[in-house]
């Protein structure tokens, strides 16, 4: 398989884990009955996603998993992207 091909592939799955990371973080915010703006919502992911950490802290003391996964998904999803750019042009 060209590598190219296989690190687009693992940067797609990343990026579906990435947007269900989020609805799940969106998810977990409406049952904490913070209040979400839906029209803006790709622009206030970030924001929702440090608001999730601030309040899985102050209940438990501990960051909450979906921060985690959220940030390790988008985080893999930009490496494995770069990764396919520069293996395409090698």
């Amino acid at each position: 398989m060209n590598p190219a091909i296989f690190f687009a592939v693992i940067a797609a799955i990343a990026v579906v884990w990435y947007i269900a990371a989020s609805i799940l973080i969106v998810n977990e915010l409406m049952k904490r009955k913070h209040k979400i703006q839906f029209m803006i919502i790709r622009l206030m992911l970030p924001v929702y996603a440090h608001r999730y950490k601030k309040s899985t802290i102050e209940e438990t003391g501990k960051v909450g998993l979906l921060y985690y996964h959220w940030i390790f998904s988008i985080n893999a999803a930009l490496i494995f992207t770069a990764a396919a750019i520069v293996a395409k042009f090698l």
